[in-house]
């Protein structure tokens, strides 16, 4: 396990360095020969454990060296243009770092030209395999079908196996799209050398019959395919298939795996893809692959796999589908494109031990049902899941420590539905309601929100928990402890560790999100959908379409009840819309994918609208037309902008005065800040929250701003262009939380901020060009915690830091923890925690 988590280290800290050496300036000549030394590293590095050659120590010790060349890299990508001396600084630490590899180079290279040979074995393996299965499949096909006397046996035979023999659990696959409700592992009859797990004999099958299809050669490109109704457990095995160590070594480590979705925006897709296959970076102002590369094909000839999940028309495989010689293609999905696949594995669903295995996993966290439990009831619930594992997980974890009135009652109300089938979804869908049913009111009416957003996307958490706060009148730690019960439950999952990170007092929520299995989001559209159009809580596009729904527009006389609107189209222009009537509304989310985005005339009607969310998907900001559209949003207490291109402040507008927090998230900010003269004060007079991330063109902050004498909390991250701070930030006597991450051109915090007498929190972790800290900083007598990791360049602490009596938590570098022994002496509840090294590369996928 270590060593496989060294290669991962390895694997990913080559691919980042590559590209963040792109985005050196004055220094590229160095870091081009460093480019040249490194990659040809990467077929070494990415055999991710499949082969025992090369010992955790030098692993350990590549490991190393690309941690530093990463961090030089980073570090020379962000140093302004004009910076002369510390590129020519960052210049020299490269070239070093440059010679370490070429000496790891001239150890270690001659193990490449061993795994070559050991890669080539298992290829010569694997098609021994396939011979010997075909062997047997015909020493099978000619033996007797019974069995003769003298070999007759004293025991009964066991029953042949039910034809519900087959998938266990669906487990998420390495993609941001599309997460999976797992929060245990479970039993598992057989382990893989990799450690997957399988449950059941039928899975193993299944996993032989695709690995049989994928790795037959014909030559030329093709198609084949993983076929079952939703939650059936295609996704758990088409990650089987991904993880397969004889699959990898038979592609050369060339299998890529790509969600696809209802709503997907297939150019990104195909071009990710192909830049994946082809190792060539489409570069320029196209948005499509130059046909020449189409036709030239890749530049290494060998086999390739790509695993397409979720696709959901034959239009999407098309576009989809790489024609070039010994491109294999798995197409994961609930249907059958005969006329483009040429062989396809329908999933089954668990037999009856199976199924009742992973029942009891979910319901008791071991793989049989207790002796505490009544084992009849507990089989019959069971059993009426019919064999399908995420309804299995669902209802599973529903009755989890519930009293056996409860059971009983499930039972009753499953047994209503008829059996399940790939032909009564429907069905499925009424038995797992029974599970969503069982929650308390606000818990049900939260999940059932989850349906507003799009599928296989990440619902930012800040998002969902605001949108909890507003329409179910609930406290921030309420809308907490309700999303953690449904990760519970597995209803949701969270990601980048939310559960254990995102919790704490002084966590930032955009830093973190929610997926949820597709059916799961199924599930919350049908319960949300049994009332007529007009009378919804929440009124729904399930997915991206060109033009708004026909029956809204057939409905529009009449006013629409709902408390939630959720919109997801392309570009819309003023005539795409038509006026509809929202007395109730409260939460409108606008998803879209275009550069221009026009406002729907109909949000004038919205009087109690509350939050405003509006995401761009497209590959570039998005300009707002209709802006007076914002004129009547008198009680709008919640606004959140992505990839939203800011038009210039105007010097007075109509002021938003119950507006409480303002998100902008990879928006295009500078132009419209450059001169104004708005007063800010004025137009947001109640704002307590501003959170501006990834804004990477905001170079300062409106001297207004700090006229608005009611903001609690202002964040800043990863804005890299951000050199100074307002000298004025004092005036914000109630700001508690100033949060400044990642922001590599600021160089220094303004004395005013020691004026802040009510701050607890100072997030400054990643400005990595801050050299001190105000003299006066031992005058914040509230602040509780400091989060100072990876500030390099500083050296030395104020010495009225030890005046910070209220200060219990500093977060830090190694480095920067010796700087605070002596405060440690004197603030006597002072805990100072060294921050573990993180090269966490999510970021990269967004």
């Amino acid at each position: 396990m270590e060593k496989f988590l060294f290669e991962e280290l390895a694997g990913d800290a080559v691919r980042e360095l590559l590209r963040a050496v792109q985005g050196t300036f004055l220094c590229r000549s160095t870091a081009e020969r460093l480019r040249r030394n490194v990659e040809p590293l990467l077929p070494l590095v990415q055999q991710n454990g499949r082969h025992a050659l090369r010992s955790n120590t030098e692993l350990g010790e590549l490991a190393v060296q690309l941690r530093e060349a990463l961090d030089l890299a980073r570090r020379a990508a962000a140093a302004p243009r004009w910076n002369v001396y510390r590129t020519a600084q960052l210049a020299r630490r490269m070239e070093a770092a440059d010679k370490g590899i070429e000496r790891w180079l001239a150890r270690h290279a001659p193990a490449h030209v061993l795994d070559g040979v050991r890669r080539l074995r298992d290829e010569a393996e694997a098609r021994i395999g396939r011979l010997e299965r075909r062997v047997e499949e015909v020493a099978a096909m000619q033996a007797p079908a019974t069995i003769p006397p003298a070999m007759s046996l004293p025991v009964a035979l066991p029953p042949p196996p039910s034809k519900g023999m087959a998938m266990a659990v669906e487990v998420a696959p390495p993609t941001k799209g599309m997460g999976m409700p797992m929060d245990f592992e479970l039993p598992c009859e057989e382990k893989n050398k990799d450690g997957s797990c399988l449950v059941g004999s039928g899975v193993k099958v299944g996993k032989e019959k695709v690995k049989e299809m994928v790795m037959s050669s014909g030559g030329g490109w093709e198609v084949v395919s993983i076929c079952g109704m939703g939650g059936s457990g295609k996704t758990t095995l088409a990650m089987e298939i991904y993880k397969d160590q004889k699959i990898q070594g038979y592609f050369n480590n060339r299998v890529f795996f790509e969600t696809v979705s209802q709503s997907a925006n297939l150019e990104t897709i195909k071009m990710k893809l192909w830049e994946q296959i082809s190792s060539n970076i489409v570069l320029g102002a196209y948005n499509q692959i130059p046909e020449w590369q189409l036709k030239l094909g890749p530049r290494d000839r060998g086999p390739v796999l790509v695993i397409l999940d979720d696709v959901w028309s034959l239009s999407q495989l098309e576009e989809l589908v790489f024609k070039f010689p010994g491109c294999k293609t798995l197409v994961v999905s609930r249907l059958k494109f005969p006329t483009l696949v040429s062989r396809t594995y329908e999933m089954k669903l668990l037999g009856e031990e199976e199924a009742l295995s992973v029942f009891c996993s979910a319901a008791f966290d071991q793989e049989s049902v207790p002796q505490t439990a009544d084992k009849k009831l507990v089989k019959q619930v069971a059993a009426e899941c019919r064999g399908l594992p995420l309804a299995l997980k669902v209802i599973g974890a529903s009755l989890r420590d519930q009293p056996p009135m409860i059971w009983l009652s499930a039972k009753n109300r499953l047994s209503r539905g008829e059996s399940i089938s790939d032909s009564h979804e429907t069905k499925l869908l009424e038995r797992m309601a029974a599970s969503v049913e069982c929650l308390s009111g606000k818990v049900r009416e939260c999940f059932l929100d989850l349906g507003c957003f799009p599928e296989d996307k990440k619902i930012p958490l800040d998002v969902l928990i605001n949108i909890w706060m507003e329409i179910h009148d609930l406290d921030e730690p309420d809308a907490f402890a309700i999303l953690m019960e449904l990760s519970n439950k597995n209803l949701l999952t969270l990601v980048n560790d939310a559960q254990n990170k995102a919790g704490d007092l002084y966590s930032n929520y955009h830093d973190y999100s929610v997926t949820q299995h597709d059916v799961l989001r199924d599930l919350a559209l049908h319960m949300s959908g049994r009332d007529s159009l007009n009378k919804r809580r929440r009124l729904v596009m399930p997915r991206r379409e060109e033009s708004l729904p026909r029956d809204w527009q057939r409905n529009k006389d009449l006013p629409f009840e709902a408390q939630i609107v959720s919109i997801h189209t392309g570009e819309m222009k003023e005539s795409d819309w038509f006026q509809m009537s929202f007395p109730k509304a409260e939460v409108l989310i606008l998803n879209f994918a275009s550069s221009v985005y026009y406002l729907p005339p109909f949000i004038a009607t919205m009087q109690n609208l509350k939050a405003l969310v509006l995401i761009n998907y497209g590959t570039t900001s998005a300009a707002l037309d209709n802006l007076s559209a914002f004129t009547t949003l008198s009680d709008l207490r919640s606004l959140w902008l992505e990839k939203i291109t800011l038009p210039p402040l105007p010097k007075s507008t109509i002021p938003l005065k119950n507006l409480r927090k303002i998100s902008l998230v990879l928006c295009e900010l500078n132009n419209s800040l450059r001169g104004s003269t708005m007063d800010l004060s004025m137009t947001f007079p109640r704002l307590s929250n501003l959170t501006i991330d990834h804004c990477v063109d905001l170079k300062e902050l409106p001297p207004s701003l700090c006229e608005i004498s009611s903001l609690e909390s202002i964040s800043l991250s990863n804005c890299h262009d951000l050199t100074e701070l307002p000298y004025e930030l004092g005036k914000l006597h109630c700001l508690s939380i100033l949060r400044v991450y990642a922001c590599p051109a600021l160089w220094k915090l303004p004395p005013s901020v020691c004026s802040l007498k009510r701050l607890k929190y100072l997030d400054i972790s990643q400005c990595i060009n801050l050299t001190d800290l105000p003299e006066e900083l031992g005058h914040l007598t509230n602040l509780e915690k400091i989060d100072m990791r990876e500030c390099s360049r500083l050296r030395s602490l104020p010495r009225s830091s030890s005046s910070l009596k209220s200060l219990g938590h500093v977060v830090c570098d190694e480095e920067t923890a010796m700087l605070w022994r002596e405060a440690e002496q004197v603030i006597p509840d002072l805990r100072v925690q060294v921050a573990e090294e993180c090269y966490n590369l999510d970021w990269l996928v967004d």
